[in-house]
């Protein structure tokens, strides 16, 4: 079923359809914020806010919206909580490293070369970043990432040469390079 079967059964009283939406977006989504604030916590927060926003609030969504519209509201509910955190000087640690397993060599170098990426990521444009993270991370095409940008899919296809550039270039100072990301 597409998006808009689930969300329009759901709309119906198919709690089952929800929980579909969830699971099929859930993921991505989670790794969006995650990027966009770096708190694996925060990200999972927000992810379960944005189906809440969703599944209580029914908005009326266009077909073939729903993925935009997802993570428009996460979008916005990243910038809010972003704003709230930087005001106050909350910063936290990423545990997802941990998590993963593998040998403490494995690792200290994924955790080095993450932090080394998102410095470089960091570096660049804000608009590049973005889309960037919303085409690679959270899968939108590029009609969606139009939507969520509010731009055409000519600029974001521009964004993503541009930001794939300047990362590039960012990579190579840190010494990154032949490395698939």
């Amino acid at each position: 079923m597409s998006d808009d079967d689930l969300y329009r059964a759901y709309l119906s009283g198919d709690s089952e359809a929800g929980d579909q939406l969830m699971l099929r977006h859930g993921d991505a989504l989670t790794a969006y914020l995650d990027a966009f604030l770096h708190n694996a916590q925060d990200a999972e927060d927000l992810m379960l806010d944005c189906f809440t926003v969703i599944l209580v609030d029914k908005p009326r969504i266009e077909d073939g919206h729903f993925h935009a519209y997802l993570f428009r509201v996460a979008r916005n509910k990243a910038v809010r909580l972003w704003r709230l955190k930087r005001k106050r000087g909350e910063f936290s640690l990423d545990e997802a490293l941990l998590a993963q397993g593998g040998s403490p060599e494995e690792i200290v170098w994924r955790s080095e070369r993450d932090r080394a990426v998102h410095r470089c990521l960091n570096r660049i444009a804000p608009q590049y970043r973005e889309a960037l993270w919303l085409i690679f991370d959270g899968r939108l095409s590029y009609a969606q990432a139009a939507e969520v940008l509010r731009c055409n899919t000519k600029k974001v296809d521009n964004l993503l040469t541009c930001g794939k550039k300047q990362l590039r270039k960012e990579l190579e100072r840190e010494g990154i390079v032949g490395e698939d990301f």
